[in-house]
């Protein structure tokens, strides 16, 4: 099921993501993952340090700006009045409303929702919307980023209660253009141009922090253990192209939505400058796990210790975090530079 809602990243993804879902619910060990063994930790590189961007601000401000008319996928959505009672059936935008400070309006979050901790989490689901039970929390506005089952949104709508649907991002502009759009719809504009302006400067110092390479290196990303990977249509491949990354998956990925199964044999082909698990909490991998498959051993990756253990989630969102995953890929590339 965690794959089922990581590989929202793409506009057409339904038809993937019912061939990955085979890791099952991570939902409760997303809440506090289990860090890597100690043998695993001194040989890979692991997103750490949490970014700047992601505290929420502390400024309050007036609902003076409503009426307010936010223009979302699904149309230009008005709002009457300051939302006080949002459910997010988005764990994306769940953050993002966090981040912006406008946790304290948000009464119920859908189950993937594992970030903060503190957010109100429920059995809800964006695939399966259960609309009584929306209702049944006095909402004034539910944020999401997909009409899933073509119907709940529609009819959340003719019950009266706002719907706000913002898509997966395709870009940087996207991120930033939907931290704004909630902004305007909670009240929180100026936090939201705060955050979109610290989330800027931390993405151009990572981008500035890293060395100049002549030739581009090589990764691959792992989604899950049967080797599905992204290619550089989605957001997090474009994240990759913008550090100066080379995509393994891009020469086979046609046809994927952006999301291919590799063969392993042409992984160990490609051998790949880096390794990117963002698998290590859905299915246990790490750089111990990968040198017990048959032949990775010998990858120069997992060799030098090239492998950096991601955080599924943060590796999947679109979100404030993002900055987080940077960091730790660009430690990596750093690293990899001075081994050579």
């Amino acid at each position: 099921m965690i794959l089922l809602y990581r590989t929202r990243f793409a506009l057409a993804v339904t038809a993937v993501a019912l061939l990955v879902a085979a890791c099952g619910d991570s939902s409760s060990a997303e809440q506090n993952p289990a860090p890597p063994s100690t043998e695993a930790a001194a040989t890979s590189t692991t997103a750490a340090p949490a970014p700047t961007t992601t505290a929420a601000p502390t400024a309050t401000e007036a609902p003076s700006a409503f009426p307010v008319t936010i223009a979302a996928s699904n149309g230009d959505i008005e709002l009457e009045a300051m939302p006080t009672r949002i459910v997010s059936m988005s764990a994306t935008h769940t953050e993002m409303l966090y981040a912006i400070g406008a946790g304290d309006q948000v009464v119920a979050v859908d189950a993937f929702s594992n970030y903060p901790a503190d957010a109100p989490v429920t059995d809800l689901t964006g695939f399966a919307p259960n609309v009584e039970a929306i209702v049944g929390f006095e909402t004034d506005l539910v944020v999401t980023d997909g009409d899933w089952d073509g119907t709940s949104m529609g009819a959340l709508t003719e019950l009266g209660i706002p719907v706000l649907i913002l898509p997966a991002a395709q870009s940087f502009d996207d991120v930033y253009a939907q931290i704004e759009q909630l902004g305007a719809a909670t009240g929180h504009i100026a936090n939201a141009a705060e955050l979109v302006a610290n989330m800027q400067a931390d993405v151009t110092a990572v981008l500035e922090s890293l060395p100049d390479t002549e030739e581009g290196v090589t990764f691959y990303h792992e989604l899950d253990n049967t080797f599905y990977s992204v290619t550089s249509e989605t957001f997090i491949g474009q994240v990759y192209a913008s550090m100066g990354l080379v995509n393994i998956a891009d020469e086979v990925g046609e046809g994927s939505f952006g999301y291919p199964q590799l063969a392993e044999e042409y992984i160990l082909e490609q051998d790949p400058d880096l390794i990117l698990l963002a698998d290590t909490i859905c299915c246990g991998m790490s750089t111990e796990t990968l040198a017990e498959r048959p032949g990775w051993e010998a990858l120069t990756a997992v060799g030098r210790g090239s492998v950096v253990e991601l955080n599924d989630d943060v590796a999947s969102r679109w979100g404030p975090r993002v900055v987080e995953l940077m960091q730790a890929v660009a430690d990596a590339i750093i690293e990899l530079e001075v081994d050579a």
